[in-house]
């Protein structure tokens, strides 16, 4: 079964709709019965007692104060929300905690089939293969960042933070807002980013990967190059 995803964006507007609306029916309704108040007062006979009177209608002054208090409260908790999303990321199951990726036998197969990495988007990372050797720089890869033949490499390029897909053709992590280049292993290889991409901590429990993105490691410097292979291509960027 599918879970729909709605952005915090897309909640926020609803629930101010809703609001706004349940507010609009609240003035709509005190002046109707203000208004048939009144009625049923001028529609009485001379002498009779007259009926308890009626409230007055919600003027246009008290109707925009209770507009703005009711829009500071909508802001309040969509903000402190959001907040609470972002500080507390493992009760989504999503970036910032730690996730499933999947069975590690099915990954290595969709890795071979694609001829390229497994992406994840909930956690927004890939996963590429890697066998390469664990070099002098601080002891790259490091310990914990692959497991069984595989590594996670964040998503954002370390230039700036946009999205780097990787290039069918090349065969390298290509960045297209500013043309930072990294071979299939996340390291650098051209462009103005100033070490390889970050990747995060993996293991595999009972045959799943695990991945750990609440702590990001940093990627190697310039100059590494544990898996030795060029660009297999054109450049997509």
């Amino acid at each position: 079964m599918r879970t729909l995803a709605i952005s915090t964006a897309t909640v926020a507007v609803l629930l101010v709709l809703a609001v706004l609306d349940l507010f609009a029916i609240v003035f709509g309704l005190s002046f109707v019965k203000a208004r048939k108040a009144q009625r049923l007062a001028d529609s009485l006979p001379p002498g009779q007692p007259a009926l308890p009177k009626a409230p007055p209608p919600v003027t246009r002054r008290d109707f925009f104060r209770g507009a703005l208090l009711v829009s500071l409260g909508v802001f309040s908790a969509v903000f402190g929300g959001a907040s609470i999303a972002f500080l507390w990321p493992s009760l989504k199951g999503g970036f910032g905690s730690v996730i499933n990726a999947g069975a590690l036998d099915e990954i290595k197969a969709a890795i071979q089939e694609a001829g390229g990495p497994a992406y994840n988007g909930a956690g927004r990372f890939y996963i590429v293969p890697w066998s390469g050797q664990v070099t002098s720089d601080a002891d790259y890869p490091g310990e914990g960042v692959t497991a069984e033949g595989i590594m996670p490499l964040y998503q954002r390029c370390v230039h700036l933070g946009c999205r780097v897909p990787f290039c069918g053709s090349s065969k390298w992590f290509e960045c297209p807002c500013h043309g930072s280049k990294y071979n299939e292993a996340g390291e650098y290889q051209l462009g103005p980013a100033p070490r390889g991409m970050d990747r995060f901590m993996v293991k595999v429990d009972n045959g799943n990967v695990l991945v750990d993105t609440s702590q990001v490691i940093l990627g190697p410097p310039r100059g590494t190059d544990t898996i030795r292979e060029s660009a297999q291509g054109p450049f997509c960027v």
